[in-house]
């Protein structure tokens, strides 16, 4: 292959690639979001005339998500949004606490006073969310506050471990935080551990991330104990 062929075909390829990350993050909000619910057969066909892009790039994007654990393929029969047993969830909630513990100590330890304010300037953010009864807006917050706790605990393995767990539990934690007793509990925790971080208090703060996602799979539990007895 000549170099000007070369170059051409890295350069499709590399259109390619930013094509199905695109097309990737768009299906995974559509999941996260709830427009494509735990069991919905995800319709490449449709996706791809919606998106305006090949099936191909949506089959490659799909392919991605199913990596990511958030897509399940079922021989014969097609790919669906994954569903989560509790048994699962409940796993992850084990390993994800501590993950969140020990990133929360780095960031108590390696946090500026800069990050630290911006830290607490998302906490307020979430209860004025909260008061205004704007629930998909605190659910995205929550996302970049947990987010941002792990570009400043630095410990990118901790962060590509969190970030699995994380994506497995998605639909499952924005099922929890829907109404505005969950979140309020939920972010008087996220306060908890931002004022362990502002004190340099590595041990609390893990011990506040820690028991943060250990209340969260409490309130899960009983919101899904609520709704089993409802339809007894």
């Amino acid at each position: 292959m000549d170099p000007v062929s070369r170059s051409a075909t890295l350069i499709s390829e590399r259109k390619l690639t930013s094509l199905t990350t695109i097309v990737a993050q768009e299906l995974e909000r559509l999941i996260i979001t709830g427009y494509l619910k735990p069991g919905d057969r995800v319709n490449e066909l449709r996706l791809a005339e919606e998106l305006n892009v090949s099936r191909g790039i949506v089959r490659e994007a799909r392919r991605g998500l199913e990596r990511a654990g958030l897509l399940t393929s079922i021989p014969n029969r097609g790919v669906f949004v994954k569903q989560v047993s509790k048994e699962e969830y409940i796993e992850n909630s084990d390993v994800r606490a501590y993950i969140t513990g020990f990133v929360c100590k780095c960031a108590a330890e390696r946090g500026t006073l800069e990050q630290k304010e911006k830290l607490r300037e998302q906490v307020s953010a979430m209860a004025l969310a909260i008061r205004e009864e704007r629930a998909q807006d605190y659910y995205q917050m929550n996302l970049e506050f947990h987010e941002y706790i792990l570009q400043v605990a630095r410990h990118k393995r901790a962060a590509d471990v969190y970030d699995d767990l994380v994506k497995d539990s998605h639909l499952v934690r924005k099922f929890t935080l829907k109404n505005q007793t969950a979140m309020a509990q939920s972010n008087e925790e996220h306060d908890k551990i931002v004022s362990a971080m502002e004190k340099g208090d590595a041990e609390a703060a893990y011990e506040a991330g820690f028991e943060h996602v250990k209340k969260g799979l409490v309130r899960w539990l009983s919101k899904e104990s609520s709704e089993e007895d409802h339809k007894i």
